[in-house]
Parts: C-alpha cells; structure tokens; sequence
C-alpha cells in the first residue's frame, strides 16, 4: 500500500536541529534502515541533501544516503525518520564513500536509481520543484515555466552543473566553524535549524560564549556572506552590536514564526516566509 507523502501545511514549518536528527532512526516499509549519522547539505542553496545513515550489522557496517523526497513522516517523540523505501530497495542502492565526499557522478547514478529529478537542474530548491514531497507528484507550487530561464541558459546550467563537483557539506564538519561579523567575532557554530517541509536550513545557531558571556544567538543563512572552508569560518553581515542586542534564543526550544518575526524585524531583514515562491530559486553557480 501507497504512503501518503508529507504534504506542505498552511501553518509555520517545525524548525528543526540537524544535530537532534544525528540520534534518529529511518525506517523502511518493511524494517529499519539504520540510524542517522551525518546530514549533508549544499553551501549554495543551503538546504539538506542526503542523510548518511550507519545500516549497523544487516548490512556489515555499510553507510547508505537517504534524501529528503523519501521521507514520508517525522516521530520527534520516537525519533524516527520514515520512508518509503523497502529494506531491498536500500540494500541495492548505489554503494558510496562517506569517508570521501560524494561525486555529482554519484548523484547522477543515486537519483537515477531511485527515480528522483536532480535536484541541481532547475530554478527551485528541489530542482522545478519548491518541496521535496513534490520530486514524485505530491503537492507543491507549479513547476518552473521555460520564462524562467532562456533555453541557451537551461543548457548551459545542466552542462555546467551536471559536469561539476557538488557543494556538498557536512553538517557534523562544519559544526564549530567560527562566525564573523562585520566588526569582530561572534562565537562558533552550535549547530543548524532546517525546516521539516523544504529542509531548507534557515538558521545558524551561535554560540556567541568565546565573545561574550551572552545567550545563543540565530542567525539566518540569507545574513551570511561568505564562507571560507579553508579557514573555517563563516561571515555575515551583522554587527556585533545587532547581535548582542537581539531577542535572546533558547537552544532547546522550537523557534515558532512569531519569535522567528521579532528576530527578522530586530534586524530590519524581511522574512522569507513572506516572499512569493519566485524569490524561492536556488542562486546559480
């Protein structure tokens, strides 16, 4: 029997930390796949790519990739990630690396293994689509129109895109980078917020302590500038002093939208919750 997909609700989307899901388990139809180990996600768009499951013995130690499109449900009380997907479906699912960082040429042969769109072809997040639920017929916004990009413009992204290395990033590496504003330090990065429909991450949560002996801090992955992976450190056009001055985050609380408008209005940055779903595509290479 089919399971429903997810659909996307009219309400605010849970935010959720990428760390809490490291303790979670994906369930198959038919069984467990294996515990969460890692979440990768791309430093362009910022979103959540693969999570890196550890299969545990019934699979000899074996790591596997499962994305967000096979999600099906979310247990926070039983910390579970369900999934469509059967135990045999995963078990002859392309073996990868995770010691190495994964190919665009794995990609390609991931997402063609399971049926799913590229992600990285298209104006959207999720390629013509806005939601990951969309990428086998669930509900989302229609798909991007040829308007969107020219035909001369469509080619040479797949071209360019499908020959390219990914930006694929570990959530578990890049925990810890430092955060810079624009006139100092602001502390390190805690962990990351990513919402339950789009799995965007939509904030950095800081720890503002090796700066000031402030509470947690977040701050919006549009605010940030640059990232420099050589050095790990992430900078973002804040001040200090807008910072410091904040509305104060408590880490074990789920920020719901109206905390989420006080930050935005505090920072005179407008929300993305309020922008229509053009503004939603994913910036070129």
């Amino acid at each position: 029997m089919a399971i429903p997909r997810r659909a996307p609700t009219a309400a605010a989307p849970m935010l959720r930390r990428l760390g809490d899901l490291r303790r979670y388990t994906i369930g198959a139809t038919d069984g467990d796949i294996g515990q969460v180990e890692d979440v990768y996600f791309d430093d362009q768009g910022w979103t959540v790519r693969y999570f890196v499951v550890d299969t545990g013995t019934w699979l000899a130690g074996r790591k596997v990739l499962i994305s967000p499109p096979a999600v099906t449900g979310i247990d926070a009380a039983g910390l579970r990630l369900t999934t469509d997907l059967t135990v045999q479906k995963v078990k002859d699912s392309p073996p990868v690396d995770t010691s190495r960082p994964v190919s665009r040429q794995h990609e390609i042969e991931y997402s063609g293994y399971y049926g799913y769109p590229r992600y990285w072809l298209g104006p959207y997040r999720w390629g013509a689509a806005v939601y990951p639920s969309a990428v086998l017929g669930g509900p989302a916004y229609p798909p991007a129109t040829p308007t969107d990009y020219s035909a001369g413009e469509q080619e040479m992204i797949a071209r360019e895109r499908e020959s390219a290395d990914p930006h694929l990033r570990s959530a578990a590496v890049v925990t810890g980078y430092g955060i810079r504003a624009t006139d100092g330090e602001l502390g390190h990065v805690e962990d990351f917020l990513a919402d339950e429909e789009t799995w965007a991450i939509r904030y950095l949560l800081v720890d503002p302590r090796s700066w000031w002996p402030g509470p947690h801090v977040l701050v919006s992955t549009e605010w940030i500038t640059d990232v420099s992976w050589e050095d790990s450190t992430v900078a973002v056009d804040l001040t200090r002093e807008q910072v410091r001055n904040a509305p104060e985050y408590e880490p074990g609380a789920a920020p719901d939208r109206g905390y989420e408008s006080r930050l935005h209005a505090h920072y005179r940055r407008p929300g993305y919750w309020d922008r229509p779903p053009e503004s939603w595509r994913v910036p070129l290479l």
